[in-house]
């Protein structure tokens, strides 16, 4: 572990939580930074620090809760400290998928490990991203923040996928979002 970094010092750092599900503010924190922290999110959606796994859940969602995007770059901030981490592809993986009914609309949802959700619609379209050489789909899910979807996910996707005009698309909220191109 860092010196500098220790997770009981950061998580008392961070105000209470309001009740309800509000997330901590960290679009109004602007500390110094910190220093670079041994801890990155592979491209799955996994997180290590110092080479190892998180595996307490209850961890991984209080990090996830105080994650930040500056540019390219990404940090574990709290009122007081900010601390870069490293990102394989996008901070979240996205590995299930259903679709909901509301006010006569069917939508498509996608959800991870850790509770985020992502409704695909216009405010939050699907995205295939070049990464690391490969095409990637990802969706927004918060403040700047992506999230990849699952191998199993796109395919479950695809199968869902009609052709327009040679293009793939699926419908959510009355929507339409294309999934690329068929003749490519």
């Amino acid at each position: 572990m860092s010196p500098l970094f220790d997770p009981e010092k950061l998580t008392a750092s961070l105000p209470e939580k309001p009740s309800g599900s509000a997330r901590p503010p960290v679009h109004l924190w602007n500390p110094e930074l910190s220093g670079d922290l041994d801890m990155r999110i592979s491209a799955d959606g996994r997180w290590f620090h110092e080479g190892d796994e998180i595996k307490r859940l209850a961890l991984v969602r209080l990090f996830a809760s105080i994650l930040k995007r500056e540019g390219d770059d990404y940090f574990l901030v709290t009122p007081v400290e900010k601390w870069r981490i490293q990102i394989e592809r996008e901070p979240f993986c996205l590995n299930q998928m259903r679709s909901v009914s509301e006010a006569g609309k069917s939508w498509l949802e996608f959800f991870n490990e850790l509770g985020e959700v992502a409704r695909l619609e216009s405010g939050r379209p699907l995205s295939l991203q070049e990464i690391d050489g490969q095409s990637v789909p990802t969706i927004a899910v918060r403040d700047g923040l992506n999230a990849t979807l699952s191998r199993s996910v796109y395919y479950e996707l695809v199968n869902l996928a009609q052709d327009s005009q040679g293009d793939m698309v699926v419908f959510s909220g009355g929507e339409r979002h294309s999934l690329g191109s068929i003749y490519d």
